[in-house]
């Protein structure tokens, strides 16, 4: 599966310039609204605000393997890529924007959910842990089903047209390549969504700070799959270290009665794991293999 995602992909996985400064882009953004909640709403809410930015770009990480698979699994050539991650972009922030004001809820209601929480953060830790042959099993079998369930729904065409979601065959609109894709990939983020936002919860509660938090993150993620789309798995330690969060997280959510952990502790240890795990995984690159005997 790796090769083949690489060879799909080689237009994108050497990052260019206009992708790169866009990533600095939306990060100097995303840093820069710290410093407005900051002045709006005071320094312990920009940590946090702070902190939940940090775990979701973490996050985000995973969601551009799952982009390689589908784009591979589907043949979606590299120039078409774009709009649709653009659309799917679009898609995700509106349904977050439900699913964090649902989740809030039910946390102020129902005190006991934190604990389904925490179980869900801790079976995404596993999933990058030990799910990777599962989730490309899940992938692959959304993109068989292209002919089963959602040709059901919608008639579905494997030619391309551009960068046209839909092209007329026999008279009759079918839906391209890219429809199909754009529909695995917001099926998927429903999936994503589960895992981060109960994580970002167990930082803040401030809808707010939550939501920014995605927003800036998800915004971002276009330009910075297009960076990373190869980079990825060179960063052979990248998983362990963003599961090593997660189960962070998740611990900090079931100890909140009993052990408080400031925002700002959360902010370090996340950045020193993620930081951690990026330079080993550079470092292991980077020695020499063992001289054969």
């Amino acid at each position: 599966m790796e090769p083949a995602a690489r060879r799909s992909n080689a237009d994108v996985s050497a990052p260019s310039s206009r992708n790169l400064a866009w990533v600095i882009v939306w990060v100097g953004l995303g840093l820069a609204l710290g410093l407005w909640v900051a002045a709006t709403q005071g320094r312990n809410a920009a940590t946090e605000y702070y902190g939940a930015y940090l775990l979701e770009e973490s996050l985000s990480v995973d969601n551009i393997f799952v982009f390689i698979m589908i784009f591979s699994e589907l043949h979606v050539p590299a120039e078409y890529q774009r709009r649709v991650l653009w659309f799917g972009v679009v898609g995700a922030l509106v349904f977050r924007a439900l699913a964090i004001g649902a989740g809030i809820s039910l946390i102020e209601r129902v005190q006991w959910i934190i604990y389904p929480f925490a179980a869900l953060i801790l079976f995404a830790a596993w999933r990058l842990l030990f799910g990777g042959e599962r989730e490309r099993k899940v992938v692959q079998e959304a993109c068989d089903v292209c002919g089963t369930w959602i040709a059901r729904i919608i008639r579905v065409t494997p030619v391309l047209k551009g960068h046209a979601f839909w092209r007329r065959e026999g008279g009759r609109m079918a839906a391209t390549p890219l429809l199909v894709a754009l529909v695995v990939i917001e099926t998927s983020d429903i999936v994503f969504a589960l895992d981060s936002i109960p994580a970002v919860l167990a930082v803040t509660r401030n809808p707010l700070i939550v939501y920014s938090s995605n927003v800036m993150a998800m915004l971002g993620l276009r330009s910075l799959y297009f960076v990373l789309s190869d980079a990825v798995y060179r960063m052979r330690y990248l998983r362990g270290g963003i599961a090593a969060i997660l189960v962070f997280t998740a611990s900090k959510m079931l100890a909140n009665e009993w052990v408080q952990v400031s925002a700002g502790v959360s902010v370090a240890i996340i950045a020193v794991v993620l930081l951690s795990t990026i330079a080993a995984s550079l470092w292991q690159k980077g020695t020499p293999a063992p001289a054969q005997s």
